[in-house]
């Protein structure tokens, strides 16, 4: 009897989602399991809500000098080392098999399909910084730390 519960539960992990096999949620915040990252599963600007299990409010878009505030504000209110991502951890939340936008909505509902920063720059262009578009899945190194784009935030443990 446990060799089948142990076979159903080995085909259920296989034949999952990777990309829902690599998050594990709790409450406001998603586990990467593959990078070993924490991210705030709502964009800056809005919150959790644990009663509809979603993100509510509206998404405050920055530009480079005001994301520090806003990193400052999470460590306040929320405890933890948030930061902006890195090109590649950013990227790695792409979800190339969904409807824009593309990103497992599960795991980070209401993201905006649209560009979001990292804070890598350009090595070619140092002028510009590379952020991932959600619409698309691609990602960009044009926009200048002047424009006003949203923000995901990420810890490592």
């Amino acid at each position: 009897m446990y060799k089948y519960f142990i076979s159903a539960i080995f085909f259920s992990i296989y034949l999952t989602d990777t990309a829902s096999a690599q998050f594990i949620a709790r409450q406001h915040t998603v586990k990467d399991l593959n990078s070993g990252t924490t991210w705030l599963r709502c964009s800056v600007g809005q919150a959790w809500n644990p009663a509809l299990g979603t993100c509510t409010g509206e998404i405050v878009k920055l530009d480079h000098s005001q994301i520090d505030y806003a990193i400052t504000e999470a460590k306040r209110q929320l405890g933890g080392n948030w930061r902006l991502p890195t090109h590649a951890e950013l990227e790695s939340l792409v979800c190339e098999d969904c409807a824009p936008p593309k990103i497992n909505s599960k795991h980070f509902p209401n993201v905006s399909p649209e560009a979001y920063w990292t804070g890598d720059k350009n090595a070619l262009n140092p002028k510009t910084f590379w952020s991932v578009n959600f619409m698309t899945g691609h990602s960009y190194s044009r926009f200048f730390p002047y424009q006003f784009l949203p923000v995901l935030l990420v810890s490592v443990d």
